[in-house]
């Protein structure tokens, strides 16, 4: 008997727990030439705006130790052109698409995504409450958490598919903003988006990103990303889609135990954009050399002393 590897969430079905983290893949199509987009659980796609965004000046990446800073600023091309441009592409794929949906102020989040209420292949929307490299909007709204509840119960009211709270590291408690936004009405979360940190270039003394601080992403952070997936497994009952630092079947596997159901793909792709497609491979052997039938059999099964 064949592992099974779909998984569902908020009453959505995937083929598998494999998704595309958010910014690292554009808008899908840089993807669909190097493998069919089918092989994903879904897409998920760059942070959308209300209006067009240019994004911070370079350099706006820099290597870490076992990761990556980057600031790049949430530059996208806008609802509008989003809505004309790559909404026609994506309708086209034949795997889930989930909307990354950003903004400054709270009408921003409401406009974009009542526009995306319009067309139903986008499957869920993901709501981007803990972006750290904005001078405004984004981690403002996700570490408050009246702020996170009432943003969440907004876009409810303009969008009728499940919308998944993005979830920041960077606050005191990631439980109580969970909780504020399964409070709000979110179907899922994402659990973690991009610690804050620097880099500095010691010859010059200048920092090595523009924005000074950015978003720190890649295996360096995949302990503590594992920790508040089970965190926030351990008190709240929404599903919960892990993230951070993510480059083999095995890491998967970790954050399934911790308590994911499922997991993006993020940074690794910068180096192996096909890596989804391997991850499946290795997680069907994994799961047939140790006679499971289901994901579900995973999730949430870690062992503790």
């Amino acid at each position: 008997m064949k592992p099974n590897l779909s998984v569902s969430i908020a009453g959505v079905d995937f083929a598998n727990p494999i998704m595309t983290a958010s910014g690292c893949c554009g808008y899908g199509e840089e993807l669909a030439v190097i493998f069919p987009l089918s092989k994903l659980g879904a897409l998920v796609t760059k942070s959308i705006t209300l209006k067009p965004r240019l994004g911070h000046p370079s350099p706006r990446t820099a290597e870490t130790s076992s990761g990556m800073l980057n600031a790049i600023g949430l530059a996208n091309v806008g609802i509008d052109k989003f809505v004309t441009d790559k909404i026609p592409f994506l309708e086209k794929q034949k795997t889930k698409i989930i909307v990354n949906v950003a903004g400054s102020k709270l009408a921003e989040y409401i406009e974009v995504c009542a526009r995306l209420n319009d067309f139903e292949r986008v499957d869920m929307i993901e709501l981007n409450i803990s972006c750290p490299n904005v001078d405004e909007g984004g981690m403002e709204f996700g570490a408050d958490p009246k702020m996170t509840e009432k943003s969440i119960s907004e876009v409810k009211k303009v969008f009728s598919r499940p919308v998944i709270a993005k979830l920041s590291p960077n606050v005191t408690s990631i439980v109580e903003i969970a909780k504020a936004a399964e409070q709000g009405g979110a179907d899922a979360f994402s659990v973690i988006n991009s610690l804050v940190g620097t880099a500095i270039d010691i010859e010059t003394w200048q920092t090595k990103i523009t924005n000074n601080k950015g978003g720190l992403t890649g295996p360096a952070i995949k302990p503590v990303a594992l920790q508040m997936v089970n965190a926030v497994y351990s008190k709240c009952s929404l599903p919960i889609i892990g993230i951070g630092g993510i480059q083999s079947a095995a890491d998967v596997i970790e954050f399934l135990l911790c308590g994911a159901t499922a997991v993006q793909v993020g940074t690794a792709l910068f180096i192996q954009p096909d890596l989804p497609v391997t991850i499946e491979k290795e997680l069907k052997a994994y799961m047939k050399r140790k006679k499971l039938n289901s994901i579900d059999e995973l999730i949430g099964k870690v062992r503790k002393y």
